[in-house]
């Protein structure tokens, strides 16, 4: 999800097979590599076969976890975690409510664990074209597990026009407060703006209040 809970890390799993974790380490090695190289010589610089190399493993390989450079900056493991997170918020919780715990959870993930890979991934959204379509598909498919789980909560159908539009709306303001948040140089606290983010949904966007140093006025 955008910039909220990427991390190099992998998120807890009970009782992964010997398989699992060696697929588990395997993608963590090709994404630290990645990481790292970027930060040594710049996106553009940075080859598949470099990657591959610093990681120890074949090119090949590298394309069967990932199937572009893009989707290794990019893919992380929390979107179904974050589902079942909302999933698990009492049925009779209002529903901003639970999102704003669910995006504080998951920015507490992400910067806690690994800001600089945060930062790391919200500039290269806004210095590489590329990245940033990337991620807008990516999110586009995060979309989809809120569907669910917005459909489980309202008993509408989750592919339903209203549902859709609920769901991406909140994708977008979550990919545009970490464009923002990269733009101002990650200056200011992630989770702050995140909440910000989440009023402007809730509450909706009015006329700027000069009082307030030109800062929107929302409804109430």
């Amino acid at each position: 999800m955008a910039a909220t809970a990427h991390s190099t890390s992998s998120p807890p799993e009970p009782q992964l097979g010997l398989r699992e974790r060696k697929k588990m380490k395997t993608r963590i090695a090709i994404r630290d590599a990645t990481y790292r190289l970027i930060q040594q010589q710049g996106y553009e610089a940075t080859t598949i076969e470099q990657i591959a190399e610093a990681a120890e493993v074949s090119p090949s390989t590298v394309f069967r976890y990932f199937p572009t450079k893009e989707d290794i900056v990019l893919t992380d493991e929390f979107d179904p975690l974050l589902e079942e997170e909302l999933r698990s918020r009492p049925a009779d919780e209002p529903w901003f409510d639970s999102l704003r715990y669910v995006m504080a959870k998951a920015v507490g993930i992400g910067t806690a664990e690994e800001p600089e890979v945060s930062r790391l991934r919200t500039r290269l959204m806004v210095e590489v074209p590329a990245v940033r379509s990337r991620m807008m598909e990516s999110m586009s498919l995060t979309g989809r597990l809120l569907c669910r789980a917005i459909g489980e909560r309202t008993g509408r159908d989750p592919d339903s026009l209203e549902v859709r539009v609920f769901a991406m709306s909140l994708i977008g303001g979550l990919l545009e407060t970490s464009l923002y948040w990269a733009e101002g140089g990650h200056q200011e606290d992630f989770a702050e703006i995140v909440g910000r983010g989440v009023d402007v949904l809730e509450h909706g966007l009015t006329a700027a209040d000069p009082e307030a140093g030109g800062a929107p006025r929302m409804t109430s």
